[in-house]
């Protein structure tokens, strides 16, 4: 009988320690699948570290095979037909509808490189990190805890264990081409068994399949009440970053994809409502060809009125594209180490895998040929009420100054 108790009572005791070391673990390594590449994981701040020698790289590679193991044995429970596998050989043509509207230039080019880039990123963080503490700026959910975040607000953060990086995408924000790099840089798809290494040969309706990256979103249904414990650690030490663009530019964007091309989706869900409410159309076609055809359009008029009417915040929370990058990405919980902006998006991606210590590894696809222009938005605000335009302002207003855009006063004025 004392046997038995001073057995079950050693087992007791061994498992309560084993817990602890699985603890202190996750705390010291902080990868999703037991990764051992707390060599990759980055500092908040300061200059890219130097290129890993020969030694380096034969320790690497003997980290990597431990890695192979470990992911092989512990993530046995997941399922890899979760990830899509039939790919095509091909880049995305270039001559499709959507790639031809939004002018991707295909030719190679070299980012031009800036010697005050880090002192540009150190300012970015500045201006964000202090008006995240300025009482003076109040926007919704700004106060909220991390731990009170829904699930469902954290599937922008992309996560790679590899190199130790979170990227949360910004729709309208160069993010197809971001979640490209991200995959390649994960392994999280392959094409005839291999992982991508090309950015471009990822065909586009495989990049935002959700099934391809691993997101915050996903960790409870893995690692359940531990799920929040492992994004901290992640957020505490991997090099986070995100990529934004002036707010009303994005706005324009929005609206020229989505609602300038016969996007049957958008438009069932979005421009049939809009139609319906702000244009006075009672009777309106199935499809968006039959509409297209019949000139039945949303106009950017109507798009702003359905942005400024407090009835589409209560029917859903807006759509990702639309939605404020405060809301997609937390930046007052979310220390980020990168700030990347559209306007200077070749010289920061260029920076940024510097900083991941990838550059050698792949380029940054190329950026497009002809983006929505700051310089447009007088042209598509010219039939905009004054009115409209000062509440658009005040909708989106916590966007333009945490991320240190300045305040269109030219629009917001007679």
């Amino acid at each position: 009988m004392t046997k038995a108790r001073l057995f079950r009572l050693w087992l007791v005791l061994g498992s309560v320690f084993m817990i602890l070391l699985i603890i202190v673990y996750w705390d010291s390594a902080g990868a999703a699948h037991f990764y051992l590449h707390t060599s990759f994981s980055r500092p908040h701040t300061g200059p890219p570290l130097p290129t890993p020698g020969p030694d380096r790289d034969r320790e690497l590679t003997a980290d990597s095979d431990v890695d192979e193991f470990l992911d092989k044995f512990l993530s046995a429970g997941v399922k890899q037909s979760d990830l899509p596998r039939k790919e095509t050989e091909q880049p995305p043509a270039p001559g499709s509808m959507e790639e031809s509207v939004r002018g991707y230039d295909w030719s190679p080019r070299d980012a031009r490189r800036s010697p005050d880039q880090g002192r540009q990123q150190a300012e970015r963080r500045s201006v964000l990190r202090g008006f995240c503490a300025n009482s003076s700026l109040a926007f919704p959910t700004k106060e909220r805890a991390f731990d009170d975040i829904p699930n469902s607000e954290l599937s922008h953060l992309i996560v790679d264990d590899r190199h130790g990086a979170i990227y949360c995408y910004v729709p309208k924000v160069a993010c197809t081409n971001w979640k490209r790099v991200m995959i390649v840089l994960s392994g999280s798809l392959l094409h005839r068994g291999a992982p991508y290494r090309d950015p471009l040969r990822i065909p586009r309706e495989h990049v935002h399949n959700a099934s391809a990256h691993l997101t915050f979103n996903k960790f409870w249904r893995r690692y359940g009440k531990l799920s929040r414990h492992l994004m901290k650690v992640k957020l505490k030490k991997y090099t986070k970053f995100l990529f934004v663009r002036d707010p009303f530019v994005r706005l324009i964007s929005a609206f020229r994809s989505k609602f300038e091309l016969e996007n049957e989706e958008f438009y069932r869900k979005f421009a049939v409502p809009m139609l319906r409410l702000y244009a006075n159309h009672t009777s309106l076609p199935a499809s968006a060809r039959e509409a297209f055809r019949a000139g039945l359009k949303v106009s950017f008029a109507n798009f702003i009125q359905y942005l400024l009417d407090p009835h589409t915040e209560k029917l859903a929370p807006f759509n990702e594209h639309w939605r404020q990058v405060y809301r997609l990405c937390h930046p007052c919980r979310i220390d980020y180490d990168f700030v990347g902006k559209l306007e200077t998006l070749d010289e920061d991606a260029a920076q940024l895998l510097q900083l991941l210590q990838v550059d050698r590894q792949l380029r940054f696809p190329p950026s497009y040929r002809n983006r929505t222009a700051s310089s447009w938005e007088e042209d598509w605000f010219a039939k905009i009420p004054l009115a409209w335009r000062q509440q658009l302002y005040k909708l989106y207003e916590a966007d333009f100054v945490l991320f240190g855009y300045p305040k269109p006063e030219n629009l917001l004025r007679d």
